[in-house]
């Protein structure tokens, strides 16, 4: 833009009007792939050496990553909101924030960042294109990633009230997901990204001990699993312990986590509920029984690639609204 700025006189009114409408066209902002190709051509490969390298180092980090960005979408929308730790009572404090982990990671690649094109990439983008990073090491589906998002202004505990709840009824469940635009459909290939990570005991005992507060277990729950789970977070045990809430493969990205929740081995509540609704089961039991020689039979990889890129367009922030924070814990001063 700066060159085609510095014409000779005989275009200066045409490079004027050029200039003009290339400057409004930066401030509108859109999401688009590749919006970092010329500012800076590097950065999403830089952000998957570091979600690499942190993969080496711990197992669960893709989990953690793709976690992250799902909870920092659903509040305020895809801004960075969930990376802020410094005032009173922020964001990723929410109870239903829980167990949130990458933040180190997400800074370390804003760091890198910083150091050869500063002041251009988000957090919020950063943190878009690592969890795309982390389905892919894990074995899941690559998506084209859309950048050009700002950080937000606004990170406050008590604008997490809406966040999915590991009790909430498939009723509740599906209220919150249509809030944010998303269709019953979508609400299950989201939970599915429950076919990588863990989960606390913490999450557990109302499931396993006191379901309807009559010390009983959730009926959902295969028989044969309610001892496995018990006895993995048994009755004041360390609610910190943790689980796998894909029990058959834990760290690989599949469909097995709809085949458990068919067949009474999901391990969170919120899981095992969306086969107690008619259109939830019918989405779960498309995939399982999905025919690989018909050509658009539904698929659960591909359908989570399109889900996530809608995902990360949840009120997003873009053109002059918010800001690229020079570290993602913290606002810039104004």
């Amino acid at each position: 833009m700066a060159a085609l700025c510095k014409r000779n006189s005989k275009s200066l009114i045409f490079s004027s009007i050029m200039c003009f409408l290339i400057q409004i066209t930066a401030l509108n902002g859109q999401l688009r792939v590749g919006f970092y190709s010329q500012r800076c051509n590097n950065a999403e490969s830089i952000v998957s050496s570091v979600v690499k390298e942190a993969s080496q180092r711990e197992p669960r980090m893709p989990a953690m990553l793709l976690r992250l960005h799902f909870h920092d979408c659903f509040v305020q929308g895809c801004d960075g909101s969930i990376l802020i730790d410094n005032v009173k009572e922020p964001e990723r404090n929410a109870f239903g924030h829980e167990g949130l982990g990458g933040f180190e990671e997400i800074q370390k690649a804003k760091t890198r960042l910083e150091g050869q094109c500063p002041g251009v990439v988000s957090c919020a983008d950063i943190v878009a294109l690592a969890a795309r990073d982390a389905v892919v090491l894990a074995g899941g589906p690559f998506y084209e990633v859309e950048t050009g998002r700002r950080d937000g202004r606004v990170s406050d505990l008590s604008l997490a009230a809406a966040m999915p709840d590991v009790d909430d009824s498939i009723d509740v469940l599906k209220g919150k997901f249509k809030n944010k635009g998303f269709t019953e459909k979508e609400l299950v290939i989201l939970s599915g990204a429950h076919t990588i990570g863990t989960t606390a005991c913490f999450f557990m005992p109302r499931r396993l001990y006191n379901f309807t507060g009559r010390s009983d277990a959730d009926p959902s729950i295969n028989s044969k699993f309610l001892p496995e789970l018990r006895s993995k977070c048994p009755k004041n045990g360390n609610i910190n312990f943790r689980i796998p809430l894909d029990n058959a493969s834990e760290r690989k990205f599949d469909d097995q986590i709809l085949h458990n929740i068919k067949n009474g081995f999901a391990v969170i509540a919120s899981d095992a509920r969306l086969y107690d609704d008619k259109i939830t089961r019918a989405v779960i039991d498309s995939y399982l029984q999905r025919n690989k020689s018909i050509r658009n039979s539904p698929s659960f990889a591909r359908d989570f690639g399109l889900t996530m890129i809608k995902l990360g367009r949840l009120d997003v922030k873009t053109g002059l609204v918010g800001e690229i924070r020079k570290v993602c814990n913290s606002f810039n001063k104004m």
